[in-house]
């Protein structure tokens, strides 16, 4: 068994909470700029939530769709389907003892392609800006997923 502190001693397995913290603290940031979008532009998805700007029928007109609202929205849902497997995948990845230089370098290029979707996705940047980011941050994924089944799983 594994002492926990030789884990918390171990460079790639610190460099993976380090990135792990930065990449899920932007992933909170995007659920406050949904929220911030919302509220300021009185554009809400649940009738319960539209209460405070009017009552009855005023209420309702509340209760509508944004573009700028489901941008961020997006962009956020986005965060979720990519950042939890690369979370999954990069902790198994940093337990089973890479190279640290690269597993550093797989860690780096992730969160730098997942801040740069968003850039891309909320300004909007033009095609294919989002998509290559898109593609490195899940390229990068699959790359720590292939050497970890490679080298430590039995299948």
């Amino acid at each position: 068994m594994v002492d926990l502190t030789q884990v918390m001693d171990d460079e790639v397995f610190m460099a993976f909470a380090s990135y792990a913290t930065i990449i899920l603290s932007k992933m909170m940031l995007m659920s406050t700029a949904t929220a911030f979008y919302r509220l300021t532009r009185k554009v809400f998805a649940n009738p319960e939530d539209c209460v405070a700007f009017g009552k009855g029928e005023n209420a309702k007109k509340y209760l509508r769709t944004d573009d700028r609202v489901e941008r961020v929205r997006k962009a956020h849902l986005n965060d979720l389907e990519n950042i939890i497997p690369f979370l999954g995948i990069g902790l198994l990845y940093s337990l089973s003892g890479p190279d640290p230089s690269t597993a550093i370098l797989h860690f780096r290029l992730f969160v730098g392609a997942r801040i740069y979707h968003t850039i891309a996705y909320l300004t909007p940047l033009p095609q294919p800006n989002r998509a290559l980011s898109f593609f490195v941050g899940y390229g990068v994924t699959l790359s720590m997923a292939y050497r970890l089944l490679k080298s430590k799983l039995y299948l």
